[in-house]
């Protein structure tokens, strides 16, 4: 129960992370953070009941530093959802692919590698998308970090959606 996942917000209401439960209700009890919303559950001991938040907003500004998405292999598939960015296949055999190739100095960015399958990776080989006539479904670009790390958990709770922009 104290391991639910639980929305933090900076005091602006712009999302810093998630945390556990158990770490939002000792903010709470500290008084460093509100409650903004509850998640219907409640935590209790020998003569309390604590309902267990949701969405916390922090009483104080925290500067952040901005943080990155490193960009490795498996960072591009979950990017691209393990779709094949050319065919629309999905599978279990996924690998990136070039979309200026490295022969023609294409360089390894988010923006210049997306999710292919393996058919579709040796047909086009050490072309451009439009030399070998197979267009891109979505043009790649670089993952919010945020965003990025709110896609892991799965389904986002209904009461985040708002302070996500979502809704």
């Amino acid at each position: 129960m104290l391991d639910r996942h639980v929305l933090l917000l900076n005091q602006n209401y712009e999302p810093l992370s998630v945390c556990k439960a158990r770490r939002a209700l000792v903010l709470v009890m500290s008084r460093k953070a509100e409650m903004l919303e509850a998640s219907g559950t409640a935590a209790r001991t020998v003569r309390m009941s604590y309902r267990l938040p949701s969405v916390l907003r922090l009483n104080y500004f925290v500067r952040v530093k901005r943080r990155e998405v490193p960009l490795t292999k498996r960072n591009v598939l979950r990017r691209d959802g393990g779709v094949c960015q050319y065919c629309g296949r999905r599978g279990a055999l996924m690998t990136t692919d070039h979309v200026i190739p490295r022969a023609a100095d294409g360089a390894d960015t988010w923006e210049n590698l997306v999710c292919a399958c393996t058919e579709c990776n040796s047909r086009k080989g050490n072309m451009t998308p439009a030399q070998a006539m197979m267009p891109l479904r979505r043009k790649p670009k670089k993952p919010h970090y945020f965003t990025f790390a709110i896609a892991s958990l799965g389904d986002v709770p209904d009461g985040w959606r708002q302070y996500l922009f979502m809704s």
